[in-house]
């Protein structure tokens, strides 16, 4: 069993419930075929509105009309300040990661934050930040995953090696960079479920 010394969380759809799932429901209730919104952020790629958003390089007021162009693009409507407000209504902490994050400090761990998000859009610091030792944020350091640099950045602000460090993570996408860098990870699913295998990659349980 390899020694892990750092746990690194993603925030949306980890540690909160899954802006995935806002989206989805913004389809259903606005009568847009599944998952036509991801493909259109997919298809505007590291150029378009949405990794804009996340790099820290548009605010969201200034989002929101290339967004829509973006979408427009693939044929697809969005109002894109109501699609924000849903994903922010979501953004709401899941307790047993809090105690699992929690439980891992206990143990003398160190845990990170590692979140795509946007200017005003991250907790404030007095919330989730002061559960972390470290808490990247994409539109801080102008980075976003599955940039390589973002993972290596994480492990150089924790001070521990690549192979060290369990990342979990709810995008496959997100998964792979971490995995080449040498990091063990875990696709959050089932948040127990992750919650159990993480536990069993430390050698301690995470839930009752």
């Amino acid at each position: 069993m390899r020694a892990i010394a750092a746990v690194v969380f993603d925030i949306g759809g980890v540690v909160q419930d899954s802006p995935l799932h806002a989206i989805a429901r913004y389809e259903r209730d606005r009568g847009i075929a599944p998952n036509a919104i991801n493909r259109a952020v997919v298809a505007a790629g590291e150029g378009g509105a949405w990794a804009r958003l996340e790099r820290g390089e548009l605010t969201v007021g200034a989002f929101c009309a290339p967004f829509e162009a973006d979408c427009r693009a693939l044929g697809v409507t969005v109002d894109g300040a109501a699609l924000i407000a849903r994903i922010a209504e979501a953004s709401v902490a899941r307790p047993g990661m809090l105690e699992a994050i929690r439980r891992i400090r206990a143990r003398g761990l160190r845990t990170a934050a590692l979140t795509n998000n946007w200017v005003g859009s991250g907790p404030p610091k007095t919330s989730l930040h002061e559960r972390f030792d470290v808490f990247v944020e994409s539109a801080v350091v102008g980075l976003r995953k599955p940039d390589p640099r973002i993972y290596e950045l994480v492990c150089r602000e924790l001070g521990v090696a690549p192979a060290r460090v369990a990342f979990l993570d709810d995008i496959g996408r997100n998964l792979k960079p971490a995995r080449a860098l040498g990091m063990a990870t875990i696709k959050v699913d089932d948040p127990d479920a992750a919650l159990r295998e993480l536990g069993a990659l430390l050698g301690f349980d995470l839930i009752d």
